[in-house]
Order: C-alpha cells, then sequence, then structure tokens
C-alpha cells in the first residue's frame, strides 16, 4: 500500500471537512452531522495509518453499497494522493425513432422488447409547412388555412417623433407649467413639483399598393388578404389595388370579416386579373393622395412582381417622385424567391434604383418578415 502522505495532526476539523467535500463532489449524500461523527471517529483512531483512517470513514461516511467505489476512489485521491477513477461512461441507451400516424394501425403487432424501450415521435406541423410553401401552389383549403392565420398579422410602422407633447418622468425636458400652476394651487401657492413633458411617438403610415393584374393572379388574393389584415388592425395603414388603373381599398377592407372584406373588394376593383400599367398607377397615386400627405413620411410598400404593360421610363420618373417625399419605399416581390431570379423585368429595373427594401412575399413567412422590416 502506499504510505500516506504526512498529515498535521492538529487539525483533523479541516481534514474531515475537506474529505467531505471530495466526496460530495464523487456524488455521495454527507451531511453536516456525518462529518462531525467522522472527525470524532478520527480523533480516536488517530491519523498514524490508513488502515484505521479508512474504515473510520467507510464507517461513518458511507450509507450504501453502491457508494463503496465512489468512497474508495475519493479516499486514494484525498489520503494518499493516487489519481482519482474516471467516472463511468453511462450504458448506450437504443432510442426507436417511430413517425407519429394516429391514423395507422393501433400498435398491435408491436412486442412487448419495443414498447419497452423509449420511443422519439416524429411529428410534422402542417402550419409549419404552409408557412414556407408558395403561395403559387396552394390548394383551396391550403388558401383558407392561410387567411385564417393571416388573421394575426399585425403590421405597425416605425416609429416617429410626433409633435404632441406627453408627460414625462424624467428630470429633464421641457416644462409643464400648466400642470405645475395646477399642482401649485392645490398645494397652497407652493411649487412643490415641476412637471416635464416630451415629445410622444407614433407609428408612421403604411401605405400598400398590390398589383392584382394577370400575372400576379397566383399571389393576388392571398396578398389580398394580408393587405385587409393589415387594414383591419386599426393600425394607420392604406391600401390600393394597381392594374390598368388604380383602386382606393381601405373602406372597403376595414371591416372585421374577411370574406365580406374580400368580396367588397373584389366588387370594387374593375380590372381585376388585367394588365398592368405600374407607371400610370403610380402617377395617378402622387397625383392624387401620395404628395399631397398621404405618402409623406411614411411607408409605402408595392406588391408586385414588376411586370409592366406601361413605359418604364414613366414609372421610374413617378418612383422617383415618390421616393422624395416617403421615408421609406419597399418592395414585395413573389418571385425574388425563385432559384435563379435577377429583376431583369423592364419594370422592376426601372423601379429597383428607387427602392430601400427589395423583399420575398410568396409565403406566409415571407409576409411575417415582410411585417418585420417595416416594423424596423
Amino acid at each position: 500500500m502506499v504510505e500516506p502522505a504526512p498529515i498535521p495532526p492538529d487539525q483533523p476539523e479541516r481534514l474531515a471537512v475537506a474529505f467531505a467535500h471530495v466526496l460530495r463532489r464523487a456524488g455521495l449524500d454527507v451531511d453536516l452531522g456525518t462529518v462531525i461523527t467522522y472527525r470524532r471517529a478520527l480523533a480516536a483512531v488517530g491519523l498514524g495509518a490508513p488502515g484505521p483512517v479508512y474504515w473510520a470513514g467507510r464507517s461513518t461516511l458511507v450509507r450504501r453499497p453502491e457508494d463503496v467505489a465512489a468512497y474508495d476512489s475519493g479516499f486514494a485521491a484525498f489520503w494518499l494522493g493516487a489519481p482519482p477513477d474516471p467516472p463511468p461512461a453511462p450504458p448506450p441507451v437504443e432510442v426507436v425513432v417511430a413517425l407519429d400516424d394516429s391514423e395507422g394501425d393501433d400498435g398491435a403487432g408491436d412486442t412487448d422488447a419495443e414498447k419497452a424501450q423509449p420511443t422519439l415521435a416524429v411529428r410534422y406541423s402542417p402550419v409549419e409547412v404552409l408557412r414556407h410553401k408558395d403561395f403559387a401552389v396552394y390548394s383551396p383549403a391550403e388558401l383558407a388555412e392561410s387567411r385564417r392565420l393571416m388573421a394575426d398579422l399585425r403590421l405597425v410602422g416605425a416609429l416617429r417623433r410626433s409633435r404632441r407633447l406627453r408627460p414625462s418622468h424624467r428630470s429633464h425636458g421641457r416644462p409643464d407649467l400648466r400642470r405645475t400652476v395646477r399642482l401649485a394651487v392645490r398645494a397652497g401657492g407652493e411649487v412643490v413639483r415641476r412637471p416635464r413633458v416630451e415629445q410622444s411617438m407614433r407609428p408612421r403610415r403604411v401605405v400598400l399598393l398590390c398589383d392584382v393584374s394577370g400575372s400576379m393572379e397566383p399571389y393576388a388574393r392571398a396578398l389580398l388578404r394580408f393587405l385587409h389584415a393589415a387594414v383591419a388592425g386599426r393600425g394607420r395603414v392604406e391600401a390600393f389595388a394597381m392594374g390598368t388603373r388604380l383602386t382606393r381599398l381601405t373602406r372597403e377592407l376595414s371591416g372585421h370579416d374577411p370574406d365580406a372584406a374580400l368580396a367588397g373588394a373584389a366588387r370594387a376593383v374593375p380590372d381585376w386579373s388585367g394588365g398592368t400599367r405600374l407607371g400610370e398607377g403610380l402617377r395617378t397615386f402622387n397625383d392624387l393622395w401620395g404628395v399631397r400627405g398621404l405618402a409623406r413620411g411614411a411607408i409605402v410598400v408595392i406588391l408586385s412582381d414588376g411586370w409592366d404593360r406601361g413605359d418604364p421610363d414613366q414609372l421610374g420618373t413617378e418612383m422617383a417622385r415618390l421616393r422624395r417625399v416617403a421615408h421609406r419605399v419597399v418592395w414585395v416581390n413573389p418571385l425574388k424567391a425563385t432559384p435563379g431570379y435577377a429583376p431583369v423585368a423592364r419594370g422592376m429595373a426601372a423601379a429597383l434604383p428607387y427602392v430601400d427594401s427589395f423583399v420575398e412575399g410568396h409565403s406566409l413567412a415571407a409576409l411575417e418578415s415582410l411585417a418585420e422590416v417595416i416594423a424596423r
């Protein structure tokens, strides 16, 4: 046996506490009362030989037979200076991966051994699959489900400073003279508090211009439901439809019933699935609404694939006018997610220099990302 290391005979308390700490790290349950008993045992047997020290600890500190191996390793490391044994590796657990199919068989053919093994059930989420699926390949049932999921979307523009003032809890800011006088009157003419005000924040207006031409037919109905969710959210949102002409849809989409709102919008748009004249539509918007104030300081979102039958130079000119008054211009193109896509269409190429953000719009996940871009 290895000779014991030299131990100061006047420190049995410290040795007992230190050895108990080693055993706790090894996984043994050693409480304070057990340590006191072990200290008394060390005082009785002495520290001259390792044998009595070993049995004094084993008889007082070990409570279960399965802890003997950990105690022996800790004793060898602490009292004899031997390296501790590495902890044994846990046995491998066999996991059976099973596909959770509630419409399949009831599992009557499973054996008892298979039932005893831990099983990892792999499930798929139809909602998650639907979030990343392209609108163009939706079935009628999936389109109805996507309309229900879009009801949870909230479109809020980025915050801007307002001219309205609000009470401030900070020590600096503009003094609120009216509140100061009112509080002084209540206090008998003494100015006890000096309230202050600061500028409030309000969300920017969001203007949505949705292309409803024939090339956008696979996406137009889903995007129109997105417009309804944005307008019905009671935010500062304006909605327009662009085809061969421009149609304002804010009033039709302001109702809470999505079916009635979409039916009203369909009746209000006479050129649904027709041609596209983006330049003329933007000119009408700039002349009647945009430059006059609706787009000033707003976030303008254009949802279109960029295919235009009109003059691309006119589209570039109107995009430049819109960019001068808008805070940001976001272009949403459902075709951007197509592998190998490049903005080579004449309308898209003419408008892209005046766009601040060029994003996808082919799925629910893309529209959720669009909401984050608008609120950024």
